[in-house]
């Protein structure tokens, strides 16, 4: 009877302890975004992104500051509060930065906060092949008192069709000479030129040099091929010559005993 009431306070306690851990975990300031924020942009060209914070007030205090920042140009902020689907606030901003006091006390009140970044991609100020040109996307944080969380750090590459041309030929030139046996010295000291060239901004001769570092390990490559094909047929025919040899002298040596039975 009492290990009865012992088990049905174990799945009591049990049950209970499941139900705090599910409303523990049921909401928590988490942050998304819809769709996919690009990895490499063309200079130009246009970006948008939407980050998406579900329980903006659940686990952190009813008062903070989002602040936000880009490297993109041209920009637009919108910041839009929704409560179980309806918008409730939104504000919009339109410079590289901005600070939104966020309350849930106040007009900000709701469980998701939506924010839209629209921009242009900026120009390139100074080309390293390694690592690639980055510019900031979006950097967002939470700023309580003198605390800050970042919450989101987005960067992206960026480029023009002349660097990404010149990046594209290194990279395969590159891969030939990693590949390419030897020392390939010569190879190699082309490619660096390419590199140096390619953060020199000279795009067009940053290709041609990649391309002959390129071709000079391929070359090397083929050289190898060759050698060990040549290799390869010279122990054929050695073989050959020992087959044929050692046919040879069994068959003289038969010749030899027949002659002698006679």
């Amino acid at each position: 009877m009492n290990s009865i009431r012992y088990s049905r306070a174990t799945v009591a306690l049990l049950c209970v302890v499941g139900l705090l851990a599910v409303a523990g975990t049921a909401g928590a300031f988490t942050v998304s975004t819809e769709g996919d924020v690009p990895n490499e942009t063309a200079v130009g060209s246009e970006v948008s992104v939407t980050y998406v914070i579900d329980d903006p007030y659940t686990d952190v205090p009813s008062e903070w500051t989002l602040d936000g920042e880009t490297e993109l140009e041209n920009v637009s902020w919108s910041v839009e509060v929704r409560d179980r689907g309806s918008v409730v606030y939104d504000e919009t901003y339109g410079e590289q930065s901005f600070t939104q006091t966020m309350n849930g006390e106040g007009a900000q009140d709701g469980d998701e906060v939506r924010i839209t970044l629209e921009g242009t991609v900026p120009a390139v100020e100074t080309y390293t092949y390694e690592p690639p040109e980055q510019y900031t996307v979006a950097n967002l944080a939470r700023v309580t008192g003198s605390n800050e969380n970042e919450f989101r750090n987005d960067s992206a590459h960026h480029y023009t069709e002349d660097s990404r041309e010149a990046r594209q030929a290194i990279n395969a030139s590159q891969q030939a000479v990693a590949d390419a046996p030897g020392d390939n010295s010569d190879a190699k000291a082309q490619l660096d030129r390419a590199i140096s060239a390619y953060e020199a901004e000279d795009f067009d001769n940053a290709v041609s040099l990649a391309e002959d570092a390129e071709q000079q390990a391929e070359q090397a490559q083929q050289s190898q091929q060759t050698t060990q094909t040549l290799l390869y047929a010279a122990g054929a025919v050695v073989l050959l010559l020992l087959v044929g040899g050692g046919g040879f002298y069994l068959y003289s040596k038969s010749q030899e005993d027949d002659y002698s039975k006679l």
